[in-house]
């Protein structure tokens, strides 16, 4: 009957709730209504969620909706508006899970409340607040519910700031998400006034998902018509900083804002009907002669957003309906710039007659052809028009638009035309891909063109005032930063035209160069020259001429064709054998050592599954990016090669290290579990020092602020010993739940090596077994038959509690656990699938159930004891410093199995059925009340904790209603 934090086996978890959920059938769809239960993603929310996947996600897809409001604002009011807002559009409360490689997208139950914390804060702190909570992530597999924060600056004075995730919602869906609130809020505000009549149904964002995906036939011309114009295209080449900036982290974006006259827009406007183009393409134009000025190259990409927003049933749908336009458009000739706007007003008319044509599927069928070396895509610069932007009008209130930048951006550059009271031209870009000087001026340089050219469209590209940075780069990698110091100095060379240098398998480097003459140096005389500024050990093994560097599409040096480089051996051992397997079984081929992973047909979806294949198989930290950038199977090897020397590195040095100075440490197993996470936070509360005990897979989970993280789990015993001997005192949550021996044998290495200070076992009711009475008193003695899983419990007990107070061991508390309930995915899983599976599945389908009637074979009562996972870590980690010396319960409530059903029914909106029955099933035939008194004190409910609030917040948060 327990449930237990399982995070020693997670695989055989995950295949155990796989099969479970397979087993469940799925309740038809009602006539009139969608099709109920998981839904596919559309092709735009695919890309976002493999960027979220691929560790490009961060806040740069983050859209935070901030406005000032001065006058009365009912925070209750706003509170309940919210709420209405999530209930009327299911994309703003669905969560994002992946299914035998594929993503999914699942609508979660309508929240009753979301919470609208108010801060007070002055105006001038109020930047820093809005940036921090904006920035905070989001977990897609855990839901987007939207996030509120309200800063009170006075009376009646505050800031409301709504954080929304990308993949939810785009520019269209935020004017109807404004609108929407503003009436829900003048509805709660005012609860006696008759509704608007606006409150129609609107259309939701998963019917068009499934639209989108029963049409996907249709998209075969449009990509076909995409790959051919495409076809050996390839990103700007952009002036890169020598070093990337120290403080790019905490930094990543830069922006140059520079105002524009205020007729300048409306000279464009004029500019744009007397050529039959809108302002949009007039200042499209501008960015394409912006960038061939700065880089000097005539065959340009620059992407726009595209809209799929077509039709009346589109109408106030809320949701991610753009596509990426890679516009490509020949600056050659020297137009002039009204001969260019057309040109790309002409490309732009193409392009939406293939506006439906995803752009992933367009990269696909480009392949490696269409990626940068470091694998990402050939839309690297965008362009678009930023006019007034959307705020929030509250009845009573004057509303001020305020923005809430990031500091990151989704691409290396990007063109906007501020189209606003302001003026402006803005130039935004990653500060690793673009030299900030160059930025600056390009900055500068594009608000002068945009109106220069609205004072006189004749004027040619050569005439404009952009001009190219002194780091204009000279056929080089837009990657590179700086490169390799023979490489810098022999480019630098007056008779060199280009210049590259690789290293060779031997770890070797060696030169080549391309003089743009037929006389001139020698290799022997510019080997001589590089020998003259540069350390013996960076000088070049040898220095080739040549007619023309050979380059990949992207520009980088193509090395597979330079001549006179040594062969490398294949790369050999289990790192290997792992890639080239993984390789094959994903591509459909055995690759070669230097097969580029997009050449073999893969794209970014492969590459997160292969990451997640290898991660498991090798326990090696592995993202799908790192795939995309490293692309061979040779240097996916080298990678993983260079990780675990790095975590051997880090063991020897935890092992050479003396004992920390500060004491006290408390060791936790199985801290990322449902349990263990509530455990990791009410240590943190009272400060103690953490040491986590987590598989390599899953360290990111639990690092934090005086967490130090232990790589391991259960099966390791001579790791658990050495966790254990560096502990203070531990506190062991984790549990496979099906291996039994594997439980016992971890209990009983941590037993021996347990030295100093408490123990506390986070252990199971279910080592009660099934006792006679029906009210169980702490320490009571188990009754047969007792499960393996209950056994196993009762087995650790014994062998903590006899070593318990001998050779200088602490205190021993076995603290016995019923059901455990709190916002956790683990905790929302064994909900649904574990021990209350039978009672869940039956309301979410809406199927009738027969329960246990009192007094049936001869129990007047049939139930479930529960715990609230917070209330149970304060328990837990009370044991610390006050053990029980023994066993304990840790139980909140008792409910019985109609009032469960009758919580399930009315949070997931079923209407189920349930009678009565003298047959007990086996999953229902539980008749115990557990007393718990030695823990009282510390599991006394608090606010929330209560039964309707905890599954309240367990089904809001995340359960699908499907």
């Amino acid at each position: 009957m327990a449930t237990t934090d399982r995070t020693a086996a997670p695989a055989l978890q995950e295949e155990l709730l796989r099969r479970a959920r397979a087993r469940a059938p799925r309740p038809a769809a009602r006539p009139g209504t969608a099709p109920a239960g998981p839904a596919p993603l559309s092709r735009a929310q695919r890309r976002m969620w493999l960027m979220d996947r691929l560790g490009q996600g961060g806040a740069s897809y983050a859209v935070p909706f901030a406005t000032r409001l001065r006058g009365p604002l009912d925070v209750d009011a706003l509170a309940t508006a919210l709420a209405s807002l999530v209930r009327r559009h299911e994309i703003l409360r669905t969560r994002y899970g992946q299914r035998d490689g594929e993503p999914y997208q699942e609508v979660c139950a309508a929240p009753g409340t979301i919470d609208v914390p108010v801060v007070d804060a002055g105006v001038a702190g109020a930047p820093a607040l809005l940036v921090a909570e904006a920035r905070r992530p989001f977990d897609l597999s855990a839901g987007t519910l939207p996030r509120a924060l309200v800063l009170r600056h006075g009376e009646r004075d505050h800031t409301v700031l709504l954080t929304f995730h990308h993949i939810s919602l785009d520019g269209p869906s935020l004017d109807t998400v404004a609108a929407e609130l503003g009436a829900l809020y003048a509805d709660a505000a005012a609860p006696e006034a008759a509704p608007g009549a606006w409150r129609a149904e609107p259309p939701q964002y998963a019917e068009f998902a499934r639209r989108e995906q029963r049409a996907a036939d249709r998209l075969d011309a449009g990509v076909h018509h995409w790959a051919g114009l495409l076809e050996g295209a390839a990103p700007p080449l952009l002036p890169g900083p020598v070093q990337p900036p120290a403080d790019t982290e905490a930094r990543p974006a830069g922006t140059h804002l520079t105002p524009l006259d205020p007729a300048v827009p409306e000279a464009l406007r004029e500019l744009g009907r007397r050529h039959r183009a809108t302002v949009f393409t007039v200042a499209l134009a501008a960015a394409f002669a912006a960038l061939h000025r700065f880089t000097g190259q005539d065959d340009l990409v620059i992407g726009v957003a595209g809209t799929h927003r077509q039709g009346a049933d589109m109408r106030g749908l809320v949701g991610l309906c753009v596509n990426t336009l890679p516009l490509r458009v020949d600056t050659s000739g020297d137009p002039r710039f009204s001969t260019l706007l057309e040109r790309v007003r002409d490309a732009l008319f193409d392009a939406q007659r293939y506006r439906e044509a995803p752009f992933d599927l367009i990269l696909e069928r480009l392949g490696a052809a269409a990626r940068g070396a470091d694998g990402t895509a050939l839309v690297r610069v965008t362009a678009d028009v930023l006019g007034a932007p959307t705020v929030l009008e509250l009845p009573g209130t004057v509303s001020e638009h305020v923005d809430v930048g990031v500091g990151e951006a989704k691409f290396d550059l990007s063109f906007g035309l501020v189209d606003t009271e302001r003026p402006a031209g803005l130039v935004q870009f990653r500060r690793t891909a673009l030299d900030e000087e160059a930025a600056a001026g390009l900055g500068t340089g594009y608000a002068a063109l945009l109106a220069a050219v609205a004072d006189d469209p004749g004027l040619r590209l050569s005439e404009l005032p952009v001009t190219a940075p002194a780091s204009a780069p000279v056929a080089v990698s837009p990657d590179r930063s700086g490169g390799h110091p023979a490489e810098v100095l022999l480019g630098a060379h007056p008779q060199v035209s280009q210049a590259a240098v690789v290293t060779a398998p031997d770890g070797r480097p060696y030169a080549f160069a391309v003089l743009p003459e037929r006389i001139g140096p020698a290799p022997a005389d510019l080997r001589a020259y590089l020998r003259d500024g540069l350390a013996p050990d960076l000088v070049p093994v040898a220095v080739t001429l040549l007619d023309a560097l050979p380059r990949t599409a992207d520009g980088a040096a193509d090395t597979t064709r330079l001549p006179g480089l040594p062969a490398a051996p294949a790369p050999d051992g289990p790192h290997a054998t792992a890639v080239r397997d993984g390789f094959a079984a994903l591509l459909g081929r055995t690759p070669a050592p230097d097969d580029d992973f997009f050449a073999l047909g893969g794209h970014s979806l492969i590459a997160v599954q292969l990451a997640e294949r290898l991660r498991q198989a090798l326990t090696l930290p592995l993202t799908g990016l790192d795939i995309m950038q490293a692309r061979t199977p040779r240097a996916v090897t080298a990678l993983l090669d260079g990780r675990a020397a790095e975590r051997a590195a880090a063991a020897a040095a935890r092992s050479a290290r003396p004992r920390r100075a500060r004491t006290g440490a408390v060791l936790v197993t199985g801290a990322t579990g449902g349990v263990g996470a509530f455990v990791l936070r009410e240590l943190a509360a009272q400060g103690r020092p953490v040491l986590a005990l987590a598989r390599p897979e899953s360290a990111h989970l639990v690092a934090a602020d005086g967490v130090e993280v232990i790589e391991g789990d259960l099966g390791d015993v001579d790791g658990l010993r050495k966790a254990v001997a560096d502990a203070d005192a531990v506190i062991h949550a984790a549990c496979t739940f099906t291996r039994p021996e594997t439980d016992v044998a971890a209990m009983e290495a941590m037993a021996e090596a347990w030295r100093r200070g408490p123990f506390v076992f986070v252990s199971s009711v279910d080592a009660y077994g099934h006792p006679a009475d029906g009210t169980v008193a702490e320490e009571a003695a188990p009754g047969e038959p007792l499960s393996p899983y209950g056994r196993a419990k009762a087995d650790c007990e014994r062998l903590l509690l006899r070593a318990a107070g001998t050779g200088g061991r602490g205190g021993a508390s076995a603290v016995r656990s019923p059901l455990v309930w709190g916002p956790h995915d683990r905790l929302r899983d064994q909900l649904r699938w574990g021990a209350t599976g039978l009672l869940y599945q039956a309301v979410r389908e809406g199927r009738p159930l027969a329960l246990p009637r009192p007094g049936a074979q001869g129990h007047a009562w049939y139930g479930a004891a529960w715990v609230h996972a917070a209330a149970l870590a304060r328990a837990v980690v009370s044991c610390l410093d006050a053990p029980v010396h023994g066993v304990a319960n840790a139980v909140s409530g008792h409910v019985a199995w109609p009032e469960l059903a009758a919580d399930l029914a009315r949070l997931l909106g079923s209407d189920s059925a349930f009678g009565e029955t003298d047959e007990v099933h086996p999953d229902l035939d539980h008749h115990w009340h557990y007393r718990a008194d030695r823990l009282a004190q510390p599991l006394r409910a608090r606010p929330g904790e209560d039964r309707h609030s905890v599954l309240t917040a367990m089904l809001t948060e995340q359960e699908a209603t499907s």
